[in-house]
């Protein structure tokens, strides 16, 4: 570590009051950061309203202010306290925009507080829109074609030129507010009028239909040494928001060239942009040719951040808040091994799948379909050693009612539709279609899931149907319970209990 100036006192902005698109995971993300700074012997100030969180507990922060986050209270707390630095990383959007508003009205500077970590000026540059583009496009980093607007006038003028059907993005927004997929004219007015009511920019961009959506949560220090943690794939193409899908942790559709190709761009793209900590790149990819574009940079902690922190057992927040005080990434050791530096990339021999969880059906008037726009509350990671099994232990655990990708009591008689245009029980229409005939190849064309996907949700109904002929054979659990099936699925399917099922297998030693 060179000789920085430790600071005395950091304020951490919270994430806020619990909304769709801000929730526990920046509560973990926060605790992480205070854990780092108090093992460096820095106070901590914690702002939050939320009394329900870890980082508000007595013990966490050396003082809590419940109040909201806002430009308003955080400006009080600075003078009262004397902060002389801030983190802005850690409270996910809110915290992001509070802490740019402040950095814009010259607030920070006059007071003489730090922003640790990533700049704002690099902050703006990822958040902007039209910046961020214009600052890809200097290393030759392709992002969507695109122009950022501020008015609807100007925004009817980029989609005409564009080209439908064309996805509108809000700047400055979280969980997706304010994206819309538009099919023409009249559907991009309204959607420009609701998405600039909203946020004072929206990006007016090409959509790229059926192609994958991959992450890569990447950390890079400020001596420019920059590691990739965990790369992630979304079950659904393209037009699924990352936090309505199925997301599988590491990507299992992308072959050796094409993973280091966009981890090579990732690493690229963020030195250039000046992160210091950890951040988060999307992309969309075509599988037909190869082809990329970059969707986004988010130079913060996000809900992708605490999966892959999760998933791989790296502390990435942890990490973060020690490079951000000035660290380099062979001097922060891994407080999970206790034996390693935070510079070795972790490596999984397992496969993790996140499920999101709805509850639409509370609200009755509410659209059942899920697109760009967050809709989901919640959330569950699960760990296999194949996706058949990681996607149904996630299933299982996501408690509305189901044992699994099969024999549940859902009635899906649409389930075309529902693939077509996905709703949030979208995998159980797919596994209906599987059961009445349909192949890989037909979901595809209704879906542009990639047909590896599909295969595995075949998989699961082969050893259903496999089960069902043979009975209660040792091969047929065996291979079912390699493939995620619980006890008390196998007991439904040959009309026993679970527990007659649980001593067969131990009886024939399948644990």
């Amino acid at each position: 570590m060179t000789k920085n100036t430790k600071p005395k006192k950091v304020l951490i902005l919270g994430s806020g009051g619990l909304r769709i698109g801000q929730a526990g995971e920046f509560d973990y993300s926060g605790s992480q950061a205070i854990k780092a700074m108090k093992e460096e012997g820095v106070k901590t100030v914690l702002i939050n309203p939320n009394i329900a969180t870890i980082q508000t507990s007595e013990d966490m922060a050396d003082k809590v202010f419940f109040l909201p986050v806002t430009a308003e209270f955080v400006e009080k707390i600075i003078k009262d306290e004397k902060i002389d630095s801030i983190l802005l990383a850690f409270g996910g959007q809110t915290a992001l925009n509070v802490g740019l508003e402040l950095y814009r009205s010259g607030f920070l500077k006059k007071s003489r507080v730090q922003v640790l970590g990533t700049s704002p000026e690099t902050i703006l540059e990822t958040e902007d829109r039209d910046a961020f583009v214009k600052k890809l496009d200097e290393i030759d980093v392709l992002t969507p074609v695109s122009q950022a607007v501020e008015t609807i006038k100007d925004g009817l003028a980029a989609g005409k030129e564009i080209g439908f059907p064309i996805m509108i993005r809000s700047a400055y927004s979280l969980g997706g507010q304010g994206s819309k997929r538009c099919v023409d004219v009249k559907d991009l007015k309204k959607s420009l009028e609701v998405a600039l009511s909203n946020s004072p920019q929206v990006l007016v961009e090409e959509y790229l239909e059926g192609w994958k959506e991959i992450e890569y949560e990447v950390v890079r220090d400020k001596y420019d040494n920059c590691i990739t943690v965990c790369n992630m794939e979304n079950f659904d193409p393209m037009g699924i928001h990352t936090g309505e899908s199925i997301v599988v942790a590491p990507s299992q559709t992308l072959n050796n060239h094409e993973y280091h190709f966009l981890r090579e761009i990732a690493t690229r793209t963020i030195r250039h942009l000046g992160v210091v900590g950890e951040c988060n790149i999307q992309y969309a990819f075509n599988p037909k040719n190869g082809d990329y574009r970059v969707i986004e940079v988010n130079a913060r902690l996000s809900r992708s951040s605490a999966l892959a922190s999760k998933a791989t057992g790296y502390p990435l927040a942890f990490v973060a808040a020690k490079l951000a005080l000035g660290y380099g990434l062979t001097e922060v050791e891994n407080s999970i091994t206790k034996v390693t530096k935070s510079c070795f990339e972790p490596a999984l021999d397992y496969i993790v799948v996140k499920v999101p969880r709805w509850d639409l059906k509370k609200f009755k008037a509410s659209d059942r379909r899920i697109g760009t726009e967050m809709k989901s509350v919640g959330e569950i990671m699960a760990i296999g050693r194949t996706f058949e099994e990681a996607l149904q232990k996630a299933l299982r655990m996501l408690n509305i009612g189901v044992e699994g990708l099969v024999l549940n009591d859902l009635k899906i008689e649409d389930y075309k539709e529902q693939i077509s245009n996905p709703t949030e029980t979208r995998v159980f229409a797919i596994a209906e279609a599987f059961d009445r005939g349909m192949s890989i190849d037909e979901i595809h064309d209704l879906s542009k899931i990639d047909k590896w996907f599909l295969a595995k949700c075949q998989n699961i109904i082969e050893v259903k149907k496999e089960l069902k002929s043979k009975g209660l054979e040792k091969e047929s659990v065996l291979r079912a319970k390699r493939l995620g099936f619980s006890d008390v699925q196998i007991g439904e399917l040959l009309s026993k209990h679970h527990l007659e099922i649980r001593k067969y297998r131990h009886k024939n030693s399948i644990r």
